[in-house]
């Protein structure tokens, strides 16, 4: 009897210690948690709901690629945009999901998917009803409001540059949703991004703000690792994994879900 007790807690001590080890996958491997960036008040690509549980179209692009590659686990962490890139060269995220679209500077010191999940377009954002904003020609002697880093803000400087710097540009460090509210407030006219989530914020938050002119520019979205060699396997897996959604239809499916169409090719 003795010794029955001792082999059966023997046999579920070394239960316990392999499910101490963490999970495994199906070719055996232990599934090590990549920790994602993103910034949580970016409707309907990033948002955090009241229980807390991150969300958003690239926040579940993600979980859908999770049932594709069983050694992806990824855990979300909701922060402002400038802590985004920081937070992944000192390692505190190893991936950024948050719209982010690939420059010179970023493919020089990032390891970027070259499969895209999103086709962004950008168009001028204002408050309602306004007629007089059609296009950046018809902003000279107003003010647009950007986020400093982000791509539209790129672009924006770049076109004001070729322009004779007509633009008066008000930088915000703060998210979307600042600028967003004081269009509103009227202390700045409009700003540049994506449609989609205009009408997003427009809904959710009760903003009297709507898409004005014709759309500016289209640009394929896609993930963002450190550029080392743990980065570049994750990148690697990602490209793999999108890949295999986008030819099976999954993604094409999850983008309908959120937005009513598809927006991956």
């Amino acid at each position: 009897m003795k010794r029955y007790v001792l082999a059966l807690g023997l046999t579920l001590l070394a239960l316990s210690s392999l499910f101490a080890r963490g999970s495994s996958d199906k070719k055996g491997g232990s599934t090590e948690i990549i920790n994602v960036g993103t910034m949580g008040t970016y409707e309907p690509f990033s948002l955090v709901e009241p229980d807390g549980k991150v969300t958003g179209y690239d926040i579940e692009v993600l979980r859908l690629l999770e049932t594709v590659d069983p050694s992806l686990h990824f855990e979300f962490h909701a922060g402002p945009w400038d802590s985004l890139f920081p937070g992944l060269d000192s390692d505190r995220y190893q991936l950024i999901a948050n719209q982010i679209v690939s420059t010179p500077e970023r493919v020089a010191k990032y390891a970027l998917t070259h499969q895209s999940y999103h086709q962004s377009t950008s168009q001028l954002i204002a408050k309602k009803g306004r007629t007089d904003i059609q296009g950046l020609e018809t902003l000279q002697g107003k003010r647009i409001g950007t986020t400093v880093g982000d791509n539209y803000t790129r672009y924006l400087e770049e076109w004001n540059k070729e322009h004779g710097n007509t633009l008066t540009i008000v930088y915000y460090e703060e998210d979307i949703t600042t600028v967003l509210q004081d269009i509103v407030n009227g202390r700045i006219d409009a700003t540049l991004n994506d449609p989609v989530m205009a009408r997003a914020k427009a809904i959710a938050q009760g903003l009297e703000i709507e898409p004005v002119g014709e759309r500016i520019e289209e640009q394929s979205i896609i993930f963002i690792a450190k550029q080392d060699a743990a980065g570049t396997t994750l990148k690697d897996k990602l490209d793999a994994a999108l890949a295999k959604v986008h030819a099976d239809g999954r993604l094409s499916a999850l983008s309908a879900q959120w937005f009513g169409a598809d927006y991956t090719r």
